[in-house]
């Protein structure tokens, strides 16, 4: 097999991609981006506006679904709405999450279950979903996780979302493993504190001078950098790269 080379713009034209998440925060950035680089999006969000919002990226190439990632009737149909309309699927990032913090001893089943459950489970039958299209369809396929530092290194008040997201890694690892067959590359990506209007609310103040503090680059990151890491995931430069997790996060855990 010849090396065939890649496009050196790193353009998604002619791809299929479902962002989960993706009407805000790290989501919205990598649907912006991929649709900046030729691909046609679907963007999945439990945001009642998520049509309005896709129409805002564009009236062509992106499509909004509402979609529920905890239940699988709402994935199902969003996922047939993307073949219906776009008639493939090539690219799966799976940005929906949730963190619900508190400390080991008193954190709720509520809390666990919910993270686990949106976080974890979600995006596994998400990835189980788009791979069995990407399967049938014998055409490869890139699916990206979102994991988190927090799979990682320990971080105070949470245990649920460091549980979840190191079971992201896990899967990300054994997915790889399996559809490595079917040219499928299933990756992940492990940011430290991303500045999205949550973020912004949550680390603000002396909690988050703290927190930059323990960071060698001295900084949190922003939506856009991430969506960086997504889109050279997504590309055909790294057809040779699969199970591995990509850690965005000024050099934290390397402590």
């Amino acid at each position: 097999m010849n090396f065939k080379g890649y496009d050196k713009n790193f353009s998604l034209v002619d791809k299929v991609a479902i962002v989960t998440g993706g009407a805000n925060g790290i989501g919205k950035a990598v649907s912006e981006l991929y649709l900046e680089k030729g691909a046609k999006v679907a963007v999945f969000d439990l945001n009642p506006n998520v049509e309005k919002i896709a129409r805002e990226m564009s009236t062509q190439h992106a499509i909004g679904v509402q979609c529920d990632v905890t239940e699988n009737e709402s994935m199902e149909s969003a996922i047939q709405k993307v073949k219906d309309h776009f008639k493939k699927i090539d690219i799966l990032v799976n940005c929906a999450g949730i963190a619900l913090l508190d400390d080991a001893e008193n954190i709720s089943d509520e809390y666990w279950q919910k993270t686990i459950d949106l976080n974890l489970t979600g995006s596994f039958k998400m990835c189980q979903k788009v791979g069995r299209v990407m399967i049938e369809q014998d055409s490869g396929g890139k699916i990206i996780n979102l994991a988190s530092q927090a799979a990682l290194i320990a971080l105070d008040n949470h245990v649920a979302y460091a549980a979840s997201k190191a079971g992201i890694l896990g899967m990300t690892k054994v997915l790889a493993y399996e559809w490595a067959q079917y040219n499928i590359n299933v990756n992940a990506i492990s940011p430290t504190v991303i500045l999205t209007e949550l973020g912004k609310k949550a680390w603000a103040g002396e909690k988050g001078e703290k927190a930059k503090k323990e960071i060698p680059l001295g900084r949190f990151g922003y939506p856009e950098e991430v969506a960086a890491i997504a889109l050279f995931l997504a590309s055909d430069a790294t057809n040779l790269i699969t199970g591995e997790n990509i850690v965005i996060d000024g050099g934290n855990t390397i402590k």
